[in-house]
């Protein structure tokens, strides 16, 4: 298996009280593919809905890292993939995003509970690992 892990992956691994975290950390543990936008994403989220301080963001933003098979970065054929995905199959563009690094990044799982459990693009399978 070849996982990408999505940004909602990353949080729930840092949320104390969320009964999604024990499978959020294993997955997080297990490493996978991320790309940019799950980093920045993060970062968002820690910062304005968690309230976390700067210093603990970067120091989870490090170990994320450390701990992922590969971060991709988002190039200009990432945005054009996007930009198909979410005009012909109807996904928001960030989504799009998510899913055309995840192509690219020749994974074979999107773990996500964003998007259609189960739903393909090509040889990428949704999983939402919280069901």
């Amino acid at each position: 298996m070849k996982p990408f892990l999505d940004t909602n992956v990353l949080v729930y691994a840092v949320l104390s009280d969320d009964p999604r975290r024990p499978t959020a950390e294993r997955l997080l543990a297990a490493g996978g593919t991320i790309s940019v936008q799950v980093l920045n994403e993060f970062a968002n989220v820690a910062r304005g809905k968690l309230n976390w301080p700067w210093l603990d963001i970067e120091a989870t933003l490090a170990l994320v890292r450390s701990r992922s098979r590969r971060v991709r970065d988002l190039g200009v054929s990432t945005h054009e993939a996007a930009l198909l995905l979410a005009r012909d199959h109807g996904l928001a563009f960030y989504d799009a995003l998510i899913v055309a690094a995840a192509l690219e990044a020749g994974c074979d799982t999107l773990f996500t509970e964003d998007m259609q459990h189960g739903r393909k693009f090509g040889s990428l399978t949704i999983i939402n690992p919280f069901i």
